[in-house]
């Protein structure tokens, strides 16, 4: 396409409620990605503080009130030295960045069910991949088609075939927040969706392996996305949730 020309490529847009959503989104990223590296440095901190209460704390489960409770309870009652102000400092923020980032996704929510509720509606699609569904594709509308979507998601199958064997291997161009919300939503619906499930365990049986199959799955809510974020925002007045929506078709 570069080849073409760069007016060749399509334009982004993004009308007054998607703008906010995408900001709100980015903002949270950043707010998330500051409260992880705190937490890398709080470890190292309890590593030398206190080794046995660190080797204790789940590695997804420091910035749980609960443990950021414990952990400032242990750290007041050791002897108050430059490490331990330093930890404890790093866990107030941690418990600020928490709480931030919880109130922006309940914004984001409200803001993603005011504008594209049937993203919602969807099994697996939170308000967080919403939000990023919505803020990157940045008009859907611009693609011609659902495989010029899927491209841009990175999840456009990528023949590797050889002899007989029909294979399809791993895209690693496009957008990787849009790659990751479907990632994240096949995920989901692998786990709470029957129909789901079944399409999995066909794509299985015809021969793909586990993650053939679920890039299959991929490139299917690609195209379903596509075509729920280019029907106008103006006409999508339906809420609540439904499990699956629009039965799953096949794709190589």
């Amino acid at each position: 396409m570069l080849r073409e020309g760069i007016e060749r490529f399509p334009a982004a847009f993004l009308d007054e409620q998607a703008v906010e959503i995408r900001l709100l989104c980015d903002h949270r990223e950043i707010l998330v990605a500051e409260r992880t590296r705190l937490i890398n440095r709080l470890r190292w901190n309890l590593v030398v503080l206190d080794p046995e209460l660190e080797a204790k704390i789940h590695s997804r489960k420091l910035d749980y009130p609960g443990q950021l409770q414990r952990i400032t309870r242990r750290l007041r009652a050791l002897p108050q030295t430059a490490r331990v102000r330093v930890a404890r400092e790093q866990v107030k923020r941690i418990t600020v960045l928490t709480r931030e980032a919880e109130a922006l996704k309940r914004e984001l929510r409200d803001l993603v069910r005011a504008h594209r509720p049937e993203l919602l509606a969807q099994a697996g699609c939170g308000p967080l991949c919403a939000a990023i569904l919505i803020g990157q594709t940045a008009g859907a509308e611009r693609f011609a088609s659902d495989a010029q979507f899927a491209r841009m998601a990175g999840v456009a199958p990528i023949p590797a075939s050889s002899g007989r064997r029909d294979r399809h291997h791993l895209h690693r161009g496009g957008n990787r927040q849009l790659n990751r919300a479907l990632h994240v939503i096949a995920i989901t619906r692998g786990r709470i969706d029957p129909t789901t499930r079944a399409y999995l365990a066909r794509k299985e049986a015809e021969g793909k392996s586990r993650i053939e199959a679920m890039r299959c799955l991929k490139r299917h809510l690609a195209r379903r996305y596509h075509g729920l974020l280019s029907t106008p925002a103006t006409l999508n007045t339906e809420g609540g949730r439904s499990s699956i929506g629009q039965p799953l078709a096949d794709v190589s």
